[in-house]
């Protein structure tokens, strides 16, 4: 490429001859050629190839197939895309910071958060490294029998950890699980279908202190971790009848739902619906029975599960309110009677009205009645051999027990005729001798 100044050098003299304006600033700044100059220019790329396309066309070059490809089997073998953010959460690093606005909410309650040092994860980095391995793997992420929630790698029923602490307050002891985990849609006139996740957790310390609340945000993690924080500051103190069940059989609605709650002696465990037994894990209730009717709706489950607990009487509230003394008995106690409490004022039998409900069940049930299967005979009764079989066993009928109560009252298997005919006894295994080796 090349350029002629003479015209331009012509120009200049006609101009400065006919101007009355000083022009030597002007040509002092100005350069003039005698000789045409070629100036070779070169195209240059002040940018990176790999910086105009975004990372899903990247990861299209080695993980895509064409259409055609695909019909005829192939790549089945390719890489998977891998997301290397995963496990990263904006906010959340190694010094493992609590920054208000970003990892948590500006006001909590009545009390402005402010940024604090949470205890660190010695495990982070490890975690990780393990998220990134598996990622691409064409088999899912398995977690250990323990980690796992009420079917498989899904969140209800898992163990998220304590609340995040309030101040000086920290939450030691305590435990979340997960109860429901979906996915919500508002409807918005300017925003279009507005799409969150929606979570209710309970969270306890197995003493007594429990509290449950929902969560919704746009992010999973955000919305567990909103859900946790809400239901550390909504805990509800529960009575535990001798540090493992209820205090006594009672009946709870919330909704369409009902649920009949009995009493259970130590051994017995929890003997319910998936909800309620998580729920009395995290709160320390250790053996109960439970029988949900109606709707199975788990937050109306928890729901009511925690209304009835609520209302659950003390025993000399009962004693009072029956003016009669509350007496137990346990099988545990080969069902001796024992006072758990006493009226003021106790009535006479002739006091008591003969429409009053006496059965201690019926009270606490408030009248109802639960609904139990019918019960049908096993399907061999019908047949002639199980007649048979029980004539042949007549003889045998309750001969535990009888042999359990002859010990008991004469110390050995006699009868009525052993004093009479000596030989009426049982034929003893003589002791086995010890060998030298035994001595």
């Amino acid at each position: 490429m090349s350029f002629c100044l003479r015209s331009i050098n012509k120009t200049i003299q006609h101009t400065i001859a006919t101007s009355r304006w000083n022009l030597y600033p002007i040509l002092s700044q100005v350069k003039v050629f005698s000789s045409p100059k070629i100036i070779i220019g070169n195209s240059t790329r002040n940018t990176s190839f790999f910086n105009k396309l975004p990372a899903d066309h990247l990861w299209k070059g080695i993980t895509s197939v064409s259409n055609a490809g695909k019909k005829r089997g192939r790549g089945k073998t390719l890489a998977r895309k891998k997301d290397l953010n995963r496990g990263q959460v904006l906010g959340l690093g190694k010094a493992n910071m609590l920054w208000p606005g970003l990892s948590a909410p500006i006001i909590r309650g009545k009390e402005l958060v402010e940024r604090q040092q949470l205890p660190e994860d010695p495990e982070r980095e490890k975690k990780l490294i393990q998220l990134r391995d598996k990622m691409g793997a064409l088999k899912s992420y398995k977690l250990s029998p323990l980690e796992r929630g009420w079917s498989g790698n899904k969140m209800p029923g898992r163990s998220i950890g304590p609340p995040d602490p309030i101040g000086e307050d920290k939450f030691e002891g305590f435990d979340t699980k997960v109860i429901e985990f979906k996915i919500v849609f508002n409807m918005k006139g300017n925003f279009g279908r507005k799409r969150r996740q929606s979570t209710f957790v309970v969270t306890g310390n197995k003493n007594g202190l429990a509290g449950f609340a929902t969560g919704k945000a746009i992010d999973p993690k955000a919305a567990l971790r909103k859900a946790k924080n809400r239901a550390g500051q909504k805990l509800m103190h529960i009575d535990i009848f001798r540090g493992h069940t209820v205090n006594h059989d009672f009946f709870t609605q919330f909704g369409a739902t009902k649920i009949y709650v009995s009493q259970k002696p130590e051994g017995y465990g929890l003997v319910c619906h998936r909800a309620i037994k998580t729920v009395c894990e995290v709160i320390g209730i250790k053996n109960l029975y439970a029988k949900v009717e109606g709707s199975t709706n788990v937050q109306h489950i928890v729901k009511a599960f925690f209304l009835g607990l609520l209302r659950q009487k003390t025993h000399q509230e009962i004693a009072n309110d029956k003016q009669l003394h509350l007496v137990e008995f346990s099988k545990d106690n080969e069902y001796y009677p024992k006072v758990l409490a006493s009226p003021t004022v106790c009535r006479k039998a002739d006091e008591i009205r003969h429409h009053e409900v006496m059965d201690f069940t019926q009270y606490c049930y408030d009248g109802r009645i639960v609904l139990k299967r019918k019960k049908f005979p096993i399907f061999y009764t019908k047949h002639k051999s199980w007649e048979v079989h029980l004539k042949k066993q007549e003889y045998l009928r309750n001969l535990d027990k009888t042999q359990t109560y002859l010990r008991a009252e004469y110390g050995e298997l006699k009868s009525f005729l052993t004093e009479k005919y000596p030989e009426c006894r049982p034929h003893k295994v003589p002791p086995k001798e010890k060998t030298s080796e035994e001595e």
